[in-house]
This record gives structure tokens, sequence and C-alpha cells, in this order.
């Protein structure tokens, strides 16, 4: 592959799911003008809704989300072509978001619909084994339809240690549990946030002054905590994600390079909303349209915003003004079927 593109995988829905999809496919991206080209299916798999790689060797993980959940494995060529490895039961059902401990020794996978989170020792080539652990949560919330019991939606390891911080949406809750490098098992897990009822967690970060933000799919809200001596963090601060009246569904969230912008994917006014970020406050700069139905996720790659839109089955390109650190729509949207998560493909340094 030359130095002059990147390349970017995409998850989706499959028709298990009620998706357009059939796999994991992948764009040719233009890091200068932030062109995506199409190229095709990568590997056929069921509801491949979120991605990850391992940090140090060529391989790509997907969640399959069905109802007996699963997780693949693929080696990845450098001309970024797929070739299965093995496919591993989480031992729950609808697993939506995974991701590599920062050692590369576990895989770890969030089951939504039954609330739980599986633990997959990987080999030397970074092939998952069978479950070393399951965790199952606990907790219920006020929204009867949605919270009836625990909902894990995403996993997030530290980047410097063991624990592992788990977004619940159904108990309204971020979790923090500690994984045995040794055993593959996790600890009893403890509340890091406590969140107000009917928030529905979905997904957080970390930035890199130590604050974690958070995006309630349910409230409709972005939330920021910070460490306040104890194991609970305590929030600072919360704002809509969206200047819309009607319905809104959070999704992805993310934060610029430099840290002074932090944008949110809503669903339901199909927009990206853009917030300055100086540490303590998130202030609403823009509530761009997507330019498609159903975002997300989105990536920030470079000076260039990527947001998958769902249901008009397709992905669209923002460039990020530098300043003001507004999003505008660049180009035609690519074409993409039932598209749920992108995953731009950084190749492993060679060891020695």
């Amino acid at each position: 592959m030359g130095s002059s593109h990147e390349y970017v995988f995409v998850g989706c829905y499959t028709g298990d799911k009620g998706g357009e999809g059939d796999g994991i496919t992948l764009l040719r991206r233009d890091p200068v003008t932030g062109e995506l080209t199409r190229l095709g299916l990568a590997a056929r798999t069921s509801s491949p809704s979120f991605l990850a790689q391992h940090p140090t060797l060529p391989v790509l993980y997907a969640v399959n989300e069905l109802d007996r959940g699963t997780v693949s494995a693929f080696t990845v060529a450098p001309d970024c072509s797929l070739t299965p490895m093995v496919t591993r039961s989480t031992g729950g059902a609808d697993p939506c978001h995974l991701a590599v401990t920062a050692d590369g020794r576990h895989l770890v996978v969030a089951n939504y619909a039954s609330g739980s989170v599986s633990v997959h020792p990987l080999d030397a080539e970074g092939a998952p084994a069978e479950r070393s652990d399951l965790l199952t949560l606990t907790g219920s919330g006020p929204d009867a339809e949605r919270q009836s019991g625990p909902h894990a939606h995403q996993v997030v390891p530290d980047p410097n240690g063991a624990d592992i911080l788990i977004s619940d949406l159904g108990s309204d809750r971020v979790w923090r549990s500690r994984l045995d490098p040794n055993t593959g098992r996790l600890g009893l897990p403890e509340v890091a946030v406590e969140v107000k009822p009917g928030t529905g967690p979905r997904h957080l970060l970390r930035s890199a002054d130590g604050a974690l933000l958070l995006v309630g799919e349910l409230s409709g809200t972005l939330s920021w905590y910070r460490p306040a001596g104890g194991p609970l963090l305590e929030q600072r601060g919360e704002t809509a994600t969206s200047t819309s009246s009607g319905q809104v569904y959070p999704s992805e969230i993310t934060m610029g390079r430099n840290g002074r912008f932090v944008y949110v994917a809503n669903r339901g006014p199909d927009t990206v909303s853009a917030f300055a970020w100086d540490g303590d406050e998130a202030v609403l700069v823009a509530d761009v349209p997507a330019d498609g139905v159903w975002p997300r996720h989105m990536v920030l790659l470079g000076d260039h915003l990527y947001v998958t839109n769902q249901r008009s089955h397709n992905v669209t390109v923002f460039r990020i003004d530098p300043e003001t650190g507004i999003p505008g729509v660049q180009g035609e949207p690519t074409g993409e079927p039932s598209p749920t998560c992108l995953l731009r493909w950084n190749p492993p340094m060679i060891r020695p």
C-alpha cells in the first residue's frame, strides 16, 4: 500500500438484524482531500456492528451482534484483505462493543441485551480463546422499556493499567472492574459514575487531563466528571447534546486532537454537535445536519470527521474548521449499506 492513502474498515448490520450489509467493507481515504473510495467487501460475517484492532499485531476484531453473540477475528494482509482466524461465543446476547487491553493480552466484549462483559485471552498471534470470564452486571432504571435490566454498551480499558470502565445503559451507571492479566478474570465491579436516573449511559471518553465525558442515550445529554478522592467520580457539568426540541438519542462522542472541541452524533434530529471544551465546561458552538439518517458512529481523522448514517446507508465526510471547530459537509456521502462503525486501519510496526 502506498503511503499516500489510508484505509478504513466499515462495520454494519446484516439481514439477521434487519440491515442491508454483507459484512466488513473497506474504504480508501485520501488524507489530503478526505475523500473516500469504496473498495468493496473485505469479509462476509454476520452483523459486525463494532470493530477494533490489536495494538501491535495485524489482527482485526468484530462483534457479531446476534441473539447468541459471537466475536470474530481476522488477520489483516498488507493490502488490507481479511482472512478469518476464529469465531468465539461471547456468552451473551447482542454484543455491541469490544476493545483490546493496552498490553494486547485480552479482548473484552460488551453484551448489550444480556448486560454482561466477556473476556477472551489472546494468543501470540492475536487469536481469541474461549472466554476466561463472563461478568454479569446488575441494576435497572426508570425507563421500563429500555432499562428493565443491565445493558453493557461500551468497554473502555485503561490505557495505563488493568481497570476496565463499562457504561451500562440499563442501570444508569458506569462500572469499574479490574482485569487480572494472569487469570483473565474481572474483579467485582464497583460504581465509578452514578448518573441521573433515566440518563442511559451509552459511550464515554477520557480527556487528556483526566476528565470523563459521557453521552446519555435516553436523556440526550453530555455530562462530564472528575475524580473526587474516592471511587466515585464527581459530576462537574451537563448540557443537552442538540438544540432540537424533539427526542434526541446521542450515539457517539469523540474529541479533536488538541482537546479543544468535542463532537457528538445525534440520532433523531440527525445532527452532529460541536462543543468547545476547556476542561471545565462544554459549550455548544454548532449543531449541524449529519447529511444522512440515524448517525450512529463517527471518527475524526486529521481535519476530517466521518459519520456513519445507518438508515440512509451512507458515510458523510465533514471538514473541521481548525479555528472554530465547526464541521462543514464536504462532497457527496459515500454509499454504504447499514453502516454502524468505522475503524481506520493503523498498520502495526513490524517487529524484529
